[in-house]
């Protein structure tokens, strides 16, 4: 195909620079938002007059065939085309004529593409919401099953106080959530100002209805500043931002499961589907899911940075360094749909172990904080509660044994506040029900956390 830039030059371009230059292998995703920006466009052109009606008319058709013989696999992309807006456009022409060479009056390639990659970014975390609420979704019905099932809670990694698996859950859900929101935020932000009508830096001389064209497109307006509209690209960073984040999130998630896997904790075990074997050693059963989880969130860590990097150095307006935006926001996003589309349905058919969570908890001394509660509302000074209460676990330590397994006479030993009662102050699910702060792990709270979290997601 020829470059729609062709006149200027005196000898054709190098066959590797054209190679360099191209973009075709990686905006052709864009295919159906450039089609849609230019029958938008086009629209507008024939309602100002700007082209015959016409001719506005036979774009559109033409477009539309276009759009449903790529979809269908009819019509191949062309890989020798420069970019996506080449192969459409040239393509178009070859079938109407004349009236295809007018689609690009009053436009530039430069507020094509930038309009081009947001209709495709909104479109794309569109899809990354839908993903999200189907893992918040799957994390609630754990949590739900979960939500009287005592563990410890850690910090620093240590066994710290009792907690419960759908309390645990659920921290992770309201992670997810705040994503959700970022990437709405985001989304809203990008789709304030229409960059359509910009032209190359400094706008056109056509009576372009701009409202138009950003109404017809969902933007609220068109973009104020015609240099800002095609050398802005600080929505392709915000977004990856909020992707990152959510990989963050998801990471840690992971780390969790795969300790929770582990032989050394067994809290859960992943269903077969989801994990692999060993060449070698027959009794493994990896998680390997959430280490690529673990990895790939470095690569959209990359992504970002490529974006900050690329944008930090440039002159207004555009610059051919921005064609490094797309293989960066694309992989950020295709990475974390790949990683939402596993690890979905891997967390949905996890099975939970009670027992041993239970076990965990009774061994990691998490009622030392009850306890010693006990005694301060019992009259002891905290520090000394606190005191008290930790020798004790050193004692209980040394004998392997748990605060529950001491005699009612041991306890007496070390102070004589302690009463039969006691084993309830130190039951680890009655220390857990008896937390009943906001947000806190009892059953109640976490059945609270999931309604709202449901009401949040409008379900």
């Amino acid at each position: 195909m020829a470059q729609l830039w062709q006149g200027r030059a005196s000898k054709a371009v190098d066959a590797r620079v054209n190679d360099f230059n191209s973009s075709i292998r990686f905006d052709a995703r864009m295919l159906a938002q450039d089609i849609r920006g230019s029958i938008a466009h086009s629209a507008m052109l024939g309602n100002q007059g700007i082209i015959p009606a016409a001719d506005a008319a036979a774009i559109r058709k033409g477009l539309e065939d276009i759009l449903a013989e790529v979809e269908s696999g009819a019509l191949p992309i062309d890989p020798t085309a420069e970019d996506v807006h080449t192969f459409v456009e040239q393509t178009l022409t070859a079938r109407i004529g004349d009236a295809g060479k007018r689609l690009h009056t009053g436009r530039s390639r430069n507020d094509q593409v930038a309009l081009d990659i947001r209709l495709y970014l909104r479109d794309a975390c569109a899809g990354l919401d839908a993903q999200l609420r189907e893992l918040i979704l799957a994390l609630c019905t754990q949590a739900e099953a979960g939500a009287d099932a005592v563990m410890p809670g850690y910090t620093h990694l240590q066994r710290a106080q009792p907690v419960t698996f759908g309390h645990q859950l659920m921290a992770y859900a309201a992670m997810l959530l705040r994503d959700i929101g970022r990437l709405a935020d985001a989304t809203a932000r990008m789709d304030a100002e229409c960059p359509l009508g910009s032209g190359a830096l400094a706008g056109t001389t056509y009576p372009l209805d701009r409202a138009a064209t950003a109404a017809a497109l969902g933007f609220a307006a068109p973009c104020q500043n015609s240099i800002d509209g095609v050398s802005d690209r600080d929505f392709c960073i915000e977004i990856a931002a909020a992707l990152a984040t959510c990989m963050m999130h998801l990471s840690r998630l992971s780390e969790e499961i795969i300790l929770w896997c582990s032989w050394e904790f067994k809290f859960i075990e992943l269903d077969d589907a989801f994990t692999t074997g060993s060449s070698i050693m027959p009794q493994k059963k990896n998680p390997d899911v959430t280490e690529l989880i673990r990895g790939k969130t470095g690569r959209v860590y990359g992504d970002l940075n490529t974006l900050l990097v690329m944008m930090k150095g440039i002159p207004l307006a555009y610059d051919k360094d921005m064609q490094e935006d797309k293989e960066a926001i694309f992989d950020a996003v295709d990475t974390l749909a790949l990683c939402l589309k596993t690890i979905t349905p891997m967390l949905a058919t996890m099975k939970p172990l009670p027992a041993n969570m239970r076990r965990a908890a009774a061994k990691g001394f998490i009622n030392a904080t009850d306890c010693a509660d006990y005694l301060t509302k019992k009259g002891l000074p905290f520090r000394d509660a606190y005191k008290c209460t930790g020798s004790m676990v050193a004692a209980c330590i040394a004998a392997d044994k748990t605060l529950e397994e001491l005699t009612l006479a041991e306890f007496k030993a070390y102070s004589p506040l302690f009463e039969e009662d006691i084993y309830t102050a130190i039951d680890l699910s009655h220390c857990c029900e008896g937390r009943t702060s906001y947000g806190g792990p009892t059953k109640a709270s976490v059945l609270a956390q999931i309604a709202l979290t449901k009401q949040k997601l409008g379900v």
